[in-house]
């Protein structure tokens, strides 16, 4: 149910932000919209193809699944078309095609089939290892393209690993790290270096009073601690400039507000924040948007789709959108809690933390609380690609739950 009200929203939605010329058929081929119902119309023909499988075959083959889409990640380098910049579509004649958005599917399955074997404990530094290699392998092959939104998503299972054992201080070293590195690009590294190493003085003399440890037996480690902090801080300014894409350096600075430029790299998501807000209280009414109309929103049925809805159907209707893909995004996870076998469970997680990252990220690029790095929103975003990948993850796991009760 909450896959079919979502996909109608969604294509409602890039009918909107396209169409014009409303005496076309929404079946033209050569419009946006067209392309879309026809890529949702293959989708029951995936979705088809997935319930009939026998829900076991997705386990066992998880590895040859991983092994495939790896490969198909691996030969963009070699046979891949470059859009925008990024190497990530393969060419077949008229259509295009994006193995990241399946590679999603693999990785999620590689990782439950991984996780699910007997003895696999998350607490062990071997089975980390090795979990973290399914993540680091596509995150690389991604990377390289270069694709660094696609790519940072194949980290947020790190949540699914944490549900399934892994000890927390990973995620909180991940936030720290996460803290220095926009503390440090904010403030510069030698303010900001004064400042954490202040934090961190004041943080030891507090655990000392309470004598949590003692200075003559802790000292070398929080020498370390200072060591480390201090060089992961300098490293910023090199991985800042050196791996991350222009584009992506320039969408920091503004969201980090170090640099203003509504007319030019930040003009889609100036745009696309002036275009929400129009919309008011209840929106101008359907293809009644004179923004949405006026094509001010650059490639508006993609990632800022959202903002159509914004404009259209105001504060009420990006509410109601938020709240549906909330109550979908907990379904999952509910749905997840209760599966009887492991591998179930982990892939059912793993579905839920794509999902949630995907619609938090792309919305929070819309209304500009993160940079823009092209994420798109499951199931509203134009593509086929993506809808078709978000159909195969979302169904292999609706197929899993159809046969919870088997046991093998």
């Amino acid at each position: 149910m909450f896959f079919i009200v979502l996909v109608f929203i969604g294509w409602i939605n890039i009918y909107a932000a396209t169409v014009t010329d409303t005496s076309l058929s929404v079946f033209d081929g050569t419009t946006f919209y067209g392309k879309q119902l026809k890529w949702i119309g293959l989708s029951a023909v995936l979705i088809t193809i997935t319930m009939a499988i026998d829900a076991k075959f997705y386990e066992r083959f998880a590895g040859f699944f991983y092994v495939i889409s790896m490969l198909s990640l691996a030969g963009l380098f070699i046979f891949g078309n470059t859009v925008n910049g990024a190497t990530s579509w393969y060419n077949f004649g008229g259509f295009s095609l994006q193995p990241t958005e399946f590679a999603k599917v693999a990785t999620a399955l590689a990782l439950a089939n991984f996780l699910s074997e007997p003895n696999k404990d998350l607490s062990n530094f071997s089975t980390q290892i090795r979990a973290f290699l399914i993540l680091l392998v596509p995150f690389v092959l991604i990377i390289l393209q270069p694709d660094a939104g696609s790519a940072l998503i194949y980290f947020t299972l790190f949540f699914v690993m944490y549900r399934e054992g892994l000890p927390g201080w990973y995620l909180g070293l991940g936030f720290i790290l996460i803290i220095l590195f926009l503390a440090t690009l904010y403030f510069g590294f030698v303010t900001a270096l004064i400042i954490i190493f202040s934090i961190l003085t004041l943080l030891v003399l507090y655990l000392l009073n309470l004598k949590k440890f003692h200075l003559n037996r802790e000292w070398p480690k929080i020498i370390v601690l200072f060591i480390c902090v201090g060089t992961f801080m300098y490293s910023v300014d090199y991985i800042f400039n050196n791996i991350f894409d222009q584009r992506h350096r320039d969408r920091f600075s503004i969201v980090l507000g170090k640099e203003v430029d509504p007319r030019g790299i930040g003009y889609n998501t100036n745009q696309s924040m002036i275009t929400i807000g129009s919309g008011g209280l209840t929106g101008k009414g359907f293809l009644e948007g004179d923004r949405t109309q006026g094509n001010f929103v650059p490639e508006q049925q993609t990632d800022y789709i959202f903002s159509t809805i914004g404009e259209e159907w105001g504060f009420v209707g990006t509410s109601a959108v938020i709240i549906i893909f909330t109550a979908f995004i907990l379904r999952i996870i509910r749905v997840a809690e209760r599966q009887k076998l492991k591998f179930s469970r982990i892939f059912g997680y793993s579905v839920a933390t794509i999902f949630f990252f995907h619609f938090m990220i792309n919305i929070g690029m819309v209304i500009g609380l993160v940079p823009t790095i092209g994420i798109p929103l499951p199931f509203f975003s134009y593509g086929g690609s993506s809808l078709w990948g978000f159909t195969i993850l979302l169904f292999v796991f609706i197929r899993l739950d159809a046969d919870r009760t088997y046991e093998w």
